[in-house]
């Protein structure tokens, strides 16, 4: 894996499916290592509306409102428009004409062998995604990052295969089509492995809307507590004389990432020795849970209050996205032959036409 601290090109592009309001996952698996970026990287950072279409084509009426509560939630968690670009996917039409023209030259048996294609059939059996959208999905992410010429891709280890086809549309696109003096035009990027901890929803699983098993960043103190109380724990600890173990605790897990030190050694000789029943271990986790996420739910009560200024902040980014869009694509289009400012052949003296 490329050393980001080494590379000279310092863009980082990274999205994410409106989903609406997002859960303490979407905070510790992508977004607290974004308002990181943006202190060190030019990072754009884009909501994927049409990403959202290729698997809820069918219903697609809550897209726009989803969309504002991210851009919402983003805000509240640091991302800040001076320090980086937050747009949405469907505003820059540069990228459907580069999703087109990868579609052109990228080969079927690329796309039928990304893991995730028929993992996401089976999860979402429910779903016709018999569709060319869901299936090309991954060209248009390809679109997504290589028409920003990014540098680097902030991903989990799910996502490496849909980076690595990225580089391999990259450089598809630049043997057949190179730029003047044979200039490389689209940069291969690096996957950027983001380090997440093991952040389960309040059944042990993997928190996910899905199993409906989540706590949202802007949920209330009391909702919050109460998700809580519901959290499953060691099996092992059956009665409160019991002693327990953190390291196979969800409610232990939270506290290896929201607790400070002072709490987690409470936690474990309390747990361990039996010292502390559950009940209590779980307050101490949802103080520090709380902690965490109070200052956000300030930043977003601004913007509930006032929603034009974060559409503002999203109109900008727009226009700046497609500035940069616009930029590569005219160079995208005279390797290809599709400038507009085409010059027709010269034509032998005395040639008609005719």
């Amino acid at each position: 894996m490329a050393d980001i601290s080494k590379s000279t090109n310092k863009r980082v592009v990274s999205g994410m499916r409106p989903t609406g309001k997002l859960h303490l996952g979407n905070y510790v698996g992508a977004l607290a290592n974004w308002v990181k970026l943006q202190e060190t990287h030019e990072c754009f950072f884009f909501i994927a509306d049409w990403h959202a279409l290729t698997t809820d084509y069918a219903d697609p009426s809550n897209i726009g409102s989803n969309s504002l509560e991210v851009a919402l939630d983003w805000l509240a968690a640091g991302l800040d428009p001076e320090r980086c670009t937050m747009f949405v996917q469907s505003h820059v039409p540069q990228h459907a004409e580069l999703h087109l023209l990868f579609s052109m030259i990228t080969p079927l048996g690329w796309l039928e062998r990304v893991p995730t294609y028929k993992e996401q059939q089976q999860n979402l059996a429910t779903k016709d995604l018999s569709t060319y959208g869901f299936l090309g999905y991954p060209v248009l992410q390809s679109a997504d990052i290589l028409i920003y010429k990014a540098g680097f891709v902030p991903v989990g280890e799910d996502q490496v295969a849909h980076v690595e086809l990225t580089r391999e549309i990259a450089r598809r696109f630049n043997h057949l089509y190179p730029g003047k003096d044979r200039t490389v035009i689209l940069p291969e990027p690096q996957p950027l492995l983001t380090p997440t901890p093991k952040l389960p929803g309040t059944d042990g699983r993997k928190m996910s809307k899905s199993y409906d098993n989540y706590i949202l960043l802007s949920d209330p103190e009391p909702v919050v507590r109460q998700k809580l109380k519901t959290m499953v724990t060691d099996p092992a600890r059956v009665r409160r004389t019991d002693p327990g173990n953190p390291d196979v605790c969800p409610v232990g897990d939270l506290h290896k990432i929201f607790s400070d030190k002072q709490t987690l050694e409470k936690v474990y000789a309390g747990c361990r020795s039996a010292a502390i029943g559950c009940i209590e271990c779980k307050g101490w986790a949802a103080d520090n849970l709380i902690k965490t996420i109070a200052p956000m739910q300030e930043r977003r009560r601004k913007y509930e209050e006032n929603p034009a200024l974060a559409l503002q902040i999203i109109e900008a980014g727009d226009a700046k996205a497609r500035a940069s869009a616009e930029s590569t694509m005219k160079e995208v289009r005279d390797a290809m032959g599709l400038s507009q400012n085409y010059k027709p052949p010269e034509r032998a003296a005395g040639e008609t036409g005719q």
